[in-house]
Order: C-alpha cells, then structure tokens, then sequence
C-alpha cells in the first residue's frame, strides 16, 4: 500500500495555484486524490507524514550524470545510481553515454530503457553524437530518438571536428533533436589538470586556460546559428562562456546551458592540498567565475543546474593527482550546494526540476488533483552527514564525504511507489 497523508507542507510549483501556500496533500492509488485543510482519510493502513516547515516540490531532473552499466557496473549500475539519485530528490535522469560499448544505437537505448522499468527514478538515455564517441562520423540518431534517447552527446568528450558538430545539428533538426555540447577546445586544454591561473603556478601544474572553453562556445554558438537548430552547453564554467551564452541568447540563437552543482561553491583553491576528489573537469575555476555562474542562474543566461555525477572505483581516484580520473559523485548532494550557494527554495525547483525537462520536452510534473504523483519532500535547513552509512552511490568520491551538510530531501514518490530518508 502506497497511499499517503502528507501534512502542512509548503508546496513549491510554478504551474500549481497552490504554490507558495501550506497544504495538506492526499495520494491514492499513485495519483494526487486531494489537496487542502485539515484533510481526513477512512484508510487504516494510511502513512501519514507531518511536513511542516518542508517544501513539496516535483521531483529533481538532472541533465548530466553517469552511471557504468552496460559494461562498467563495478562503479554504478542502474540500481545503486538510482537508489543514489532518489536520495537526492531525483525522479528521473538523463544518462551520458561513456559506458562500454557506448549508447551509440538503439539496442543500447533499449536496453536502458528496459533495464530501467518499474524504477522509481525515471531513466532517459542521452545518445551518442558520433559513432563510438570518436568524432569521426555521425551515430544512428534517429533510430535512437525512435526507441527513447531524449538527446545526444558524445559526453565527456569535446566535438572537435566542427564538420561533424554542423553536420549533427543540421540533422538533428530534422527531428527535433537537442545535441549536447561538452564545451574544451583540446588542442588548448591539452593535458592540463587544473585551471589556468594563478593557483596553477602556484602548485606548479600545467592549466587548463578558460579560453578552451570559450572558443569551443563561440564556435558552436555560430554553427548552432548557421543551422538555426537548438544547442545545449553542458557544465560551463567561465564567467565569459556565461557572457558568450546571454548575448547569444539575447540575439536569438537557441541556446541552453547549465552549470555543475559544485562549481557553485568550490573553486581552485580547494587543490592546494592535492586531493584528487577535486580534480573534475572542468576544472574548478576562480572565485570571479563562481560569482558569474551564481549571476548567470539569478538573471536566466543559466537555465539548470546538474550533479555531472561520475562515480570511479578507489584505484582511480585514491592515485597521485596527476594521474587521478576527472570527476565526483553528486547525485545526494546538489540540493545542499545549491542553498549553499545562497539560492533560494523556489529557483532551486527551476533549476532542477522545471527547466530540465522544459529542454528535453518531456512532460513536466505538477502538483494538482488528479495527476500522477511525482513529488519529492525536503527541509532546506536539516542538516546531516553525508558518509559511508547515507551514501547509496557504490562509489565514494566525493570531496563532501564525512561532512555535514544543510538541505535533506526527507521522501521520493513516483510511478505509485515512495522512499522515506
């Protein structure tokens, strides 16, 4: 029995007139059966949860994550990922396709999309722009679109070949496509392990400059320009690229982007001590570029916010810096960075819950009588330790580990079933 009592919570949803008020919120048989006052219920069997001073919300929807299956379930497969991502708030995500082989055609979507049946956390596959992911030539994306791929990138990987980039926006636009842009320029970043600037020299390790970043979005903005077809800047990092993005934006160029979760509150600084949990890539930049990310969500130029969770196993990252995989575990913990950040309840829902499935074009879920119930419940001022017991990621590299953090999603409900943390 999934039915649920939910008392006093403030609901927080933009489509809703109930948004901003105190409510109490009935679910039966997986749907939302009444919201109001003092709500009574003749179910015995009902669970009956007190939210006051909780926020009801949507679930979260992240645009950039990892998981390893098919073929490197050692760091995350769909189970762990998604008991990871629902701890989080998420009811759905969109997958890269860096596994092995990578999701470069439709019997790779499918088995996805089945793997992924009867979750409680929704899986969109992300397709592959390239065969392979090698930048070489284009991959099957219709065919993938067909059997349930949301949008196609070749991940963690730059399109270098600004042929293929035209020649895959052009295509995609046939369809109605989204591609994704992973924005370095590598023949600029190179082998650099963090960002260039002062802190590089100072730690005496090769930077990886803001302007590989900048000249890989100023070329993609021209060619998304050129095709007059949608492009999304996935993990941008510069103040410039922020920059380079609103006056696209402002021109009419259709143009989306988001930000890494932890780009929001750490920066270079953080590498002085060598700890490879920080080596992520982008690289972690300077605080000016921290504030102009903040900026850029604030003023709209940003439109999501991601946790860019990549899970390694220990050998990777417990190395010496230089040789350490790029990247963090960040499923659980992107609703305390947010408010860290100093954003508010309500831009955190728009930035991760509404405006990641408005850039996909999925159906974005509300809280209303008679929907299906897709909610998640949490307190922004709880505070908790994110360690080896309230870690459902298999992987442990994060620089948050052992720490205590504010904001804690307390229930995820979705496709009739719920959580409780």
């Amino acid at each position: 029995m999934n039915n649920l009592l939910i008392q006093s919570a403030t609901i927080l949803d933009p489509q809703s007139k109930y948004s901003g008020k105190v409510f109490d919120v009935l679910v039966a048989d997986g749907k939302i059966s009444e919201i109001g006052k003092g709500i009574k219920s003749p179910d015995k069997n009902l669970t009956t949860i007190n939210a006051s001073g909780q926020y009801l919300s949507a679930g979260f929807f992240d645009l950039n994550a990892s998981f390893g299956d098919p073929g490197l379930e050692t760091r995350e497969d769909v189970g762990s990922g998604s008991r990871a991502a629902a701890a989080g708030g998420y009811t759905g995500l969109a997958l890269l396709p860096n596994t092995q082989p990578p999701i470069h055609s439709k019997a790779e979507v499918s088995y996805l999309v089945n793997r992924a049946k009867g979750n409680i956390v929704d899986i969109h596959p992300l397709g592959c722009v390239s065969h392979n992911c090698e930048g070489k030539e284009l991959s099957e994306m219709f065919d993938m679109r067909e059997s349930g791929a949301v949008g196609f990138t070749d991940g963690k990987k730059p399109i270098s070949n600004a042929g293929l980039m035209s020649r895959a926006l052009l295509y995609s636009k046939s369809f109605n496509g989204l591609i994704f842009s992973y924005a370095e320029d590598p023949d600029i970043a190179g082998k650099a392990k963090m960002n260039e600037g002062v802190m590089s020299t100072y730690l005496g390790m090769k930077g990886n400059p803001s302007l590989a970043e900048e000249l890989m979005i100023s070329r993609d903005l021209y060619l998304a320009e050129y095709n007059d077809a949608r492009i999304h800047f996935s993990t941008v990092s510069t103040a410039k690229s922020v920059d380079l993005i609103r006056k696209a934006k402002r021109s009419g160029v259709k143009v989306t982007c988001d930000v890494a979760a932890h780009a929001l509150v750490l920066t270079e600084d953080q590498l002085e001590g060598f700890d490879s949990n920080y080596k992520v890539k982008p690289p972690l930049r300077t605080k000016a570029d921290q504030k102009a990310l903040i900026a850029g969500l604030k003023d709209g130029t940003i439109d999501a916010i991601v946790s860019q969770h990549t899970p390694h196993e220990i050998e990777f990252k417990n190395v010496e810096f230089e040789i350490a995989s790029y990247g963090m575990i960040g499923l659980q913990t992107v609703l305390p960075l947010a408010l860290k950040a100093g954003l508010s309840p309500e831009l955190i829902i728009e930035k991760i819950s509404v405006n990641p499935r408005k850039i996909l074009g999925l159906p974005a879920p509300h809280l209303d009588k008679g929907i299906s119930a897709n909610f998640i419940l949490f307190d922004p001022a709880e505070k908790w330790t994110f360690d080896e017991q309230t870690n459902y990621s298999k992987s442990e590299n994060s620089p948050f580990m052992n720490e205590n953090l504010t904001g804690k999603v307390k229930l995820v409900y979705n496709n009739a079933q719920y959580l409780t943390y």
